[in-house]
């Protein structure tokens, strides 16, 4: 195996988006995994709502059954805020070509990212399309329509956006622990 797909991020929670998200990348040119990578937190955030440690499980629950994905440890195991860069590098031992997947909310700042000059001489990125966000023409674009947030699922679960294999537990763990 070659040439992977990186899907970070903080998944806090998981839900519906991120599952249409996977599920178009296995469809996705030459991809021949994708991985899905959760962040112990996020760079530009201070904290996590949900621990490292849950979100994994809950992303090992949700892509069980699928052929083709992998749920990768390595920023989690790292109990600190991992720069991208890191993570690509350290994938990149592994694999010759990896796609970045990010969200095109993240196409504002992404110049801000530690050693985007260098990164991106080493991936292809690949941005999935949200909030009618236009995605320019040197990106790949990834067209997935569930226009979903963790963040406002935090404020209002709605169990429908997240996914069957573990939606109670999702739902019950961030009704429990709401920060409000």
């Amino acid at each position: 195996m070659e040439t992977i797909a990186l899907f970070g991020g903080s998944f806090d929670p998981p839900h519906i988006g991120h599952e249409a998200i996977v599920k178009a990348l296995l469809d996705f040119k030459d991809v021949e995994k994708v991985v899905v990578m959760p962040a112990f937190l996020n760079p530009f955030k201070q904290q996590s709502h949900a621990s490292a440690q849950i979100r994994l499980q809950w992303l090992k629950k949700i892509f069980s059954s699928y052929e083709r994905v992998e749920i990768e440890d390595f920023e989690v195991n790292q109990v600190q805020k991992v720069s991208t860069i890191v993570s690509v590098k350290y994938l990149l031992q592994k694999y010759k070509k990896v796609y970045l997947v990010i969200g095109a909310d993240n196409l504002s700042t992404l110049g801000m990212w530690n050693r985007y000059e260098e990164l991106k001489k080493l991936v292809t990125f690949v941005v999935a399309n949200r909030d009618e966000i236009e995605i320019p023409n040197k990106f790949l674009s990834l067209n997935v329509f569930e226009n979903i947030s963790s963040s406002k699922l935090r404020e209002h679960i709605d169990i429908t956006k997240l996914s069957k294999e573990c939606a109670l537990e999702i739902s019950q763990y961030y009704k429990e622990n709401n920060e409000k």
